[in-house]
Parts: structure tokens; C-alpha cells; sequence
């Protein structure tokens, strides 16, 4: 199925119902699908057609969704960019999705050539068009033509842009309705960001599969969450572990309210704390589901919606999907052992737009390697153990050491640099910089090397702490040994144990942007 045809029953079922809530107006689902046509329709006369990407680096706010479902009914591959990238970022998913033009509210920070068409110009542009059906403008497409290029980094080399299909998109939306009881009489608050595959993969499409009234928010904010959730009332939420750990700030009564009006509040992006499960259990009266996938894969575990919701586990596999747990060897391990992660089902991308070598390695038997370890408990729960590469997840957002140490080896005075992730209360893991200075080389300025950082890196890869060391633990063929580096507390700078305070990055305060 065609994500055109996935929505189709939506539009011309429910064209007079209320869709879509953003900054106090309401828009019925007649008026998107319009407003998508007219999108189309200027998309089209500036010469955008099948196969042709275009590059979307835009916060929440409607003209997301026009752009999306105008470009899945054109052929046309969205390329969702991460606002809050900085150039390095930016230039890298520009050069190697060549898209015919960049969409954005402010020019990208990018150096790469591509035209930039802003957002308020193009949407008022569209709006004078036509919006009917779009007819024989509309090309034929397959369930195996691309939708979308998301990018997501390996642990070494640059990012890669996983290529999901039209087919993908729709055998993930149909399989969370199914397993989540998702329908029109529900009610969803997103406040996940569009340009993630968590935002754009469950939340847009299950809205729109299920024809339910969701309102959108441009990012979360736990100062005003409780009034948006008070006032709508959702059913169901669609969060990540820092969303959830700001909730419980919130005051038994509240809580109680809000809870009572929903029916389901869902996480994932990265693991849920068992104690932030039971805390959230105690005082909204609901055991979150957790459920596992990934930018290459969407959906592949859930935790039931009917039936008990184990902490620290992501549950059983989706309809549709198969899961293998193997050892180095590749040989399966048996329930109670930990083994590599591998998936396979309809929702699994397509492989690694341009990089042939990347989707072989990728793929075993037709398997998808995830690279993470897990669990398989006897009663068919999968439990995660953590990764076999050293990503950092932070407030939902994958955070690859490589990446990082690359731009400190560029600063002045830096012989070697390694990062790692530290548990953090808030976000999950936060990154901390371990440097050894060149030789000869006095001291290192930690502030220059977080102001180099922060010029060249999201906000959220901006490490918490600096620690200055001698040397890095290698093993004899010189492989770093992470496990083995000192701990470091990046809320003061101190390695335990050690009497001299650590110079402390002033890192990057935690935005409510940053929620993927």
C-alpha cells in the first residue's frame, strides 16, 4: 500500500472532521488534503518530480505535513533535516542526498550550493493554487518507491541515509493501529519533532491512517505541558524518557487528572528507566508502553496494549515481523542469554541511499543487524542490554562518539580524544570528552574546545565535561578500551575519587526541541 492510499479513506470519509489543532485553529481533514494538493501543485511548477529530493529543515507547524503529503503524492523523496544540525551536519546530508532544493523558515547553516526556498514564500505560493484532485498529475507509485532519505550515522564514517519506502511507512501505521487500538475517536498531543522518523513514522501516519484529531505542538515544553495536556485531554501521547521524567515533576494532582482522561501514553527513542515506569504507574495511573525500532526498521517490538507492560523490557515482536538473536559466530542463543539483535518484516528500509557496501553489511540472510544486544525472556519478552556499537542516546536523539572526537582532534593542543555516555537523570546519557593533550602542551582550554563544539554540533552532541588525561586505556592491538576511562559526574566535573575539580563544559542547557 501507497502512503496516498493508506491516508485515502481519511480524506474522503472524513472531510468535514476536525484533523488538526496548531496555534489555535482547527483544520478539517478536507482542508489538508487540499492544502496538500496546492503544495503539489507548486511543487510541481517548479519543476520537482519523482525521484527528485527535496530537503525539509523545519520545526513542527503545518506546512510540514503539506510538504510531506505533497511530495509522497508526487514521487518526490523527502529528506527531513534535523534543525537543530549545524553546518558540518547539514553540509554532509545536502551533499550526499543532492536534494533539487532546501524548504526552511531561515537559510540552513550550510555551505553546499542548493537553493533555499523559504517556507512563508512557498506556502503562500501554494495557497493561490488549485486544490482539488490532482489526477493524472499525480504519477504512478509503487509500495517499494522511496518516500523518504532519514539520515542516521554509523559509529564510524559519515551519516547514512536509510531509504524507506511508500511500503514501509504503511505496514508500520497499519501494524501500531492494530496492536495499539489506535482509531478516530482518539486523541493525540505530539509534541515529537517531524523531521525524526519517531515523529514522522508513527505519529503522522497513525494520525492520518486513523483519521483522529491530533493537535500539534512545535516542540515540547514542560512549562506549559500540563496546560496543553489539561486542555485537550489527549488519549493517547506518544513520548520519549525525558518527556516522561519532566512529567513526574508535576504535582500529584495534576497528574491524577491527566491521567484520567487518557487511555494510552507510549515511549521510546531510547530506554525507559524502570524507576521513571513505576514513578509515572504511581502517580498518572498508567504503565507506559515501551515499545523498540529503529530509523532503518520503524516498529519491530511492542509491549502489548492489552496485557501486562513489563519495565525495562520492550516487549514481543510486531505482527509481521521476525526476530533473531545470535551470537558473534551468528549461530541463535537461547532464552536467558544475550545475543545480537535482528530483524526482518515489511517495515524494514529498503538500505543505505548510495552506499551498496553499507546495505550488504547490513543485511544477513535477509536480516537486518541492529547492532544491539538483548534478552529474550522464556515468555517471549525482549529485554535490551545495550549496544554492540557506542552510541549515546540522549532525550531520544542518537549521539555517535566518532563524530565528536573528530571535531576535538581538529582543535589545537588535542593528541586524542574519546567519548563516552554517562547515565543523566533528565535525558537518559549525556556525552563526556576525555583529551590528552598534545605533547609539550602545557594546559588544555576546555571552554575552547565546548565553543568549537557548540559551532560545529548539535546542541545535544555538545559534551557535559571535559577530563584531562595522560593517556587512553588501549589494548595491545590499540583498541580503545572505553570501559576502563575514569567516571566523571558532568553535572560538577569530578572524577570521583580524584581531588582536583575537572574543568566542566557549559555543554548545552536541555531544549525541549531536543525530543526525538
Amino acid at each position: 500500500m501507497t502512503i496516498p492510499e493508506l491516508f485515502a479513506s481519511t480524506f474522503d470519509a472524513s472531510r468535514d472532521r476536525p484533523g488538526l489543532e496548531w496555534a489555535g485553529r482547527v483544520y478539517t481533514f478536507g482542508e489538508i488534503d487540499a492544502r496538500a494538493n496546492r503544495m503539489a501543485r507548486e511543487l510541481a511548477a517548479r519543476g520537482v518530480g519523482p525521484g527528485d529530493r527535496l530537503a525539509v529543515y523545519l520545526a513542527n507547524r503545518p506546512e510540514v505535513v503539506d510538504l510531506f503529503l505533497a511530495c509522497t503524492r508526487l514521487g518526490v523523496i523527502v529528506v527531513p533535516v534535523n534543525v537543530l544540525y549545524r553546518e558540518r551536519e547539514v553540509d554532509h546530508i545536502l551533499r550526499d542526498a543532492e536534494p533539487r532544493a532546501v524548504v526552511a523558515a531561515a537559510p540552513p547553516p550550510a555551505t553546499v550550493p542548493v537553493e533555499v526556498w523559504p517556507v512563508d514564500d512557498l506556502a503562500a505560493r501554494a495557497s493561490a493554487r488549485d486544490g482539488g484532485v490532482l489526477g493524472e498529475a499525480a504519477p504512478p507509485l509503487e509500495e517499494s518507491s522511496t518516500a523518504a532519505l532519514i539520515y542516521t550515522s554509523g559509529t564510524t564514517g559519515p551519516a547514512k541515509g536509510a531509504i524507506l519506502t511508500h511500503g514501509n511507512f504503511s505496514a508500520n501505521a497499519r501494524a501500531l493501529m492494530a496492536a495499539w487500538r489506535i482509531t478516530e475517536a482518539d486523541r493525540l498531543l505530539f509534541a515529537l519533532p517531524l523531521f525524526h522518523v519517531h515523529g514522522l513514522g508513527n505519529g503522522l501516519h497513525c494520525w492520518l491512517a486513523a483519521g483522529l484529531r491530533l493537535r500539534l505542538l512545535e516542540r515540547f515544553d514542560h512549562a506549559t505541558a500540563a496546560r496543553d495536556l489539561l486542555d485537550f485531554r489527549p488519549t493517547v501521547f506518544f513520548g520519549v524518557p525525558t518527556m516522561y521524567v519532566r512529567l513526574l515533576d508535576l504535582d500529584a494532582d495534576l497528574a491524577k487528572r491527566i491521567g484520567a482522561a487518557a487511555r494510552l501514553f507510549v515511549s521510546g527513542s531510547a530506554p525507559l528507566p524502570a524507576q521513571v515506569f513505576e514513578r509515572f504507574r504511581e502517580r498518572f495511573g498508567h504503565a507506559i508502553l515501551e515499545r523498540y525500532g529503529m530509523t532503518e526498521t520503524l516498529m519491530t517490538l511492542s509491549n502489548p496494549c492489552e496485557g501486562d507492560r513489563l519495565p525495562g523490557t520492550v516487549g514481543v515482536p510486531l505482527p509481521g515481523v521476525a526476530v533473531r538473536l545470535l551470537d558473534e559466530a551468528g549461530g541463535p542463543v537461547p532464552d536467558g542469554a544475550i545475543g545480537e539483535l535482528y530483524v526482518s518484516g515489511p517495515t524494514v528500509c529498503a538500505g543505505y541511499w548510495r552506499r551498496p557496501d553499507a546495505t550488504a553489511a547490513a543485511f544477513v540472510d535477509g536480516y537486518f543487524r541492529t547492532g544491539d544486544l538483548a534478552v529474550r525472556s522464556p515468555d517471549g519478552y525482549y529485554t535490551l542490554q545495550g549496544r554492540r556499537s557506542d552510541l549515546i542516546i540522549s532525550g531520544g536523539f542518537n549521539i555517535y562518539p566518532r563524530e565528536i572526537e573528530e571535531v576535538l582532534l581538529e582543535q589545537a593542543g588535542v593528541a586524542e580524544a574519546a567519548v563516552v555516555g554517562v547515565p543523566d537523570r533528565v535525558r537518559g546519557e549525556v556525552p563526556v570528552a576525555y583529551i590528552v593533550p598534545r605533547a609539550g602542551q602545557a594546559s588544555i582550554d576546555t571552554a575552547a574546545l565546548a565553543a568549537a563544539c557548540r559551532d560545529m554540533l548539535a546542541s545535544f552532541k555538545v559534551p557535559r565535561a571535559f577530563v584531562v588525561v595522560d593517556h587512553l586505556p588501549r589494548t595491545a592491538l590499540g583498541k580503545l578500551q572505553r570501559h576502563l576511562l575514569p567516571p566523571v559526574d558532568p553535572g560538577s566535573g569530578r572524577v570521583p575519587g580524584h581531588e582536583t575539580e575537572l574543568p566542566a563544559s557549559p555543554g548545552a542547557a536541555v531544549s525541549p526541541q531536543e525530543t526525538g
